[in-house]
């Protein structure tokens, strides 16, 4: 906001010579209205009051990469060359991955991916896909660490990050895509805990039946429907579908829990492979609980207003 315009001694003598004294004077005591917000200021007007909202949380998230048959990650580059240029006009804090980096978990895999991973500016937590699952999670949590090459330590297949107005619980399956009786367990310990802060969950795959694409595939624990009652879980974030943005409904809500798919960077499946187009989403959360989600296309600046959503942490919208 501008500040006030004031008058000045020599300003104040000349205008009490003048017959428009009280006119001019009232001219000068008041307030220029504040200038718009420009897009890259990251602030959103509230939905409940005139004043401006600010951002208090911002991150990237990258989807499943797991090439074939070639080990090349040429997408995934893309994607980081991307979020490390927006990360300041966007002021990001960190980058997530919903799992599934390296195909079947093999070295070669590994091994191509990091040097890309660790171009990354700011800090990565990934969590474990089913591929992953094809090696061990201690190979997962040893080159998780080498991808951040110090900015964070990830000790832990899942962990939860906390802030003051959010709380997101980045939970790996225990086999496959799904879970054992312990990490139905874990998550739902982690955010009742957190009760009553607004918990994103991020998963690999969402519970089976939120995408009707392929209904079959995903999170089959039944304990699992428990997670999703817990009164302050607001999102689920997942990938594992691969599915073509475009050609599918990858954001809804179900009861009071959104769902947010985050797109294959190498390659797409459903609802066929005919089209790729590579991508990944940016959550932007406000002073105000809203979450903005935004989508884009790899080499491309802005997002993609087609794919845009937005929801309340409070449930309200």
């Amino acid at each position: 906001m501008k500040p006030v315009k004031t008058c000045s001694w020599k300003q104040l003598h000349l205008l009490l010579l003048s017959t428009i004294l009280a006119a001019t004077l009232g001219a000068c005591s008041v307030a220029e209205p504040a200038a718009e917000a420009s897009p890259s200021s990251n602030t959103t007007s509230s939905t409940t009051s005139n004043a401006p909202s600010k951002k208090v949380l911002s991150f990237a998230v990258l989807g499943d990469a797991e090439p074939k048959p070639e080990p090349q990650f040429p997408n995934v580059a893309s994607a980081v060359a991307d979020v490390n240029q927006l990360s300041g006009p966007l002021q990001l804090d960190f980058v997530v991955g919903v799992g599934d980096i390296a195909h079947k978990g093999t070295l070669v895999q590994y091994d191509n991916v990091t040097p890309v991973l660790q171009q990354l500016t700011l800090p990565f937590y990934p969590i474990m896909g089913n591929e992953e699952h094809g090696s061990t999670v201690a190979r997962f949590l040893e080159y998780a660490n080498k991808w951040n090459q110090g900015k964070i330590s990830i000790n832990d297949p899942s962990y939860v990050l906390e802030f003051d107005s959010v709380a997101l619980v980045l939970a790996s399956p225990d086999h496959g895509r799904d879970f054992n009786d312990s990490g139905i367990n874990w998550m739902q310990q982690q955010i009742s805990q957190l009760y009553p802060k607004p918990v994103l969950l991020v998963v690999h795959g969402a519970q089976a039946g939120v995408y009707p694409e392929n209904a079959e595939k995903g999170i089959h624990h039944p304990g699992f429907s428990e997670v999703i009652a817990q009164p302050n879980l607001a999102a689920v974030i997942s990938g594992d579908l691969h599915m073509d943005m475009d050609r599918v409904e990858h954001s809804k809500q179900l009861g009071k829990v959104h769902y947010l798919h985050i797109p294959a960077l190498e390659r797409t499946k459903i609802p066929d492979e005919t089209q790729h187009t590579a991508m990944f989403r940016v959550f932007n959360i406000d002073s105000n609980g809203l979450v903005q989600v935004d989508t884009y296309q790899t080499g491309v600046s802005k997002p993609l207003a087609r794919h845009a959503y937005q929801f309340s942490l409070s449930g309200n919208q």
